[in-house]
């Protein structure tokens, strides 16, 4: 049952992606065009500009999120007043869904009033005219803030669950041969722990890769196509022009570089690895 329901809609879609079918001229595909659908999204410079500002965002947020939380990871291990306060409320903004948090920061981007804005001009540090999500310079920048801001907490969370699954032995035992704490994180916590950083940057990134609700509230792809994503030119071609036929070969072209990406990431991160 769970096969056929991941399966259908794949195999739909893959059928799909083969016609001319736009909901706009009939409820049924009206000709078979072959691979044209696949040949027009690739030659469309706004898929170009999407699948860039998409790897831009999945490998950027996915490798920083990673390093942030790591980094509070470490610090919540510490003995430091309040840390139960800390961990409690830590796990706050991914409990938040990403489109409001997309109003929330579209308001805090406000050129004529938003918090952040102002914080950066107090700095003296340049803010666009036209807002910071206004600038193309800008635009994709402030989403890969937003995107850390609500899912470093994930990485911090889990990995300190799994730095915490460390035996105090081998810690200790480590610090008796006068190991520094950087030799101990480096060749003691961070190899225990890698099947799970492995893992959960993976999914991180293919959560990433699928991003569409900031990007809808934040920008709708804009200005130009500075902040296009695949996920939103996806729901453009769908949701908005009905283009059935396009919107399929798009998707399709999406499943297969998500899995080559990932395909190679597992087998690169695992080739050394024993079960």
């Amino acid at each position: 049952m769970l096969l056929a329901l991941i399966a259908y809609p794949l195999l739909f879609a893959l059928r799909s992606s083969f016609y001319f079918w736009n909901l706009q001229i009939g409820p049924e595909p009206l000709q078979f065009v072959g691979f044209e659908n696949y040949v027009q999204a690739l030659n469309a410079f706004d898929f170009r500009a999407a699948l860039t500002n998409t790897l831009i965002l999945s490998i950027l947020g996915t490798a920083l999120e990673f390093i942030f939380g790591l980094a509070i990871a470490l610090i919540l291990l510490k003995a430091l007043p309040g840390m139960n306060i800390v961990r409690a409320l830590l796990i706050l903004p991914t409990t938040i869904a990403p489109i409001v948090v997309g109003f929330l920061f579209r308001y805090l981007y406000d050129p004529g009033g938003g918090l952040l804005s102002w914080v950066l001009q107090s700095l003296w540090l340049p803010v666009p005219a036209e807002g910071i999500l206004g600038s193309p310079s800008t635009a994709l920048a402030a989403i890969l803030f937003v995107d850390i801001w609500q899912w470093t907490p994930f990485f911090a969370i889990v990995l300190y669950a799994s730095l915490l699954a460390v035996p105090d032995e081998i810690l200790e035992a480590a610090r008796l041969d006068r190991a520094s704490a950087w030799t101990i994180l480096m060749r003691i916590k961070l190899p225990l722990i890698k099947r799970t950083a492995i893992i959960i940057v993976m999914l991180r990134f293919m959560q990433i890769f699928n991003t569409f609700d900031t990007v809808l509230v934040l920008t709708r792809g804009g200005p130009g196509t500075s902040t296009r994503t695949l996920g939103y030119s996806l729901y453009e071609q769908g949701l908005v022009n009905f283009n059935i036929g396009l919107v399929s070969a798009m998707t399709w072209i999406t499943v297969l570089i998500v899995n080559v990406i990932v395909a190679l990431y597992v087998f690169f991160a695992f080739r050394n690895e024993e079960w």
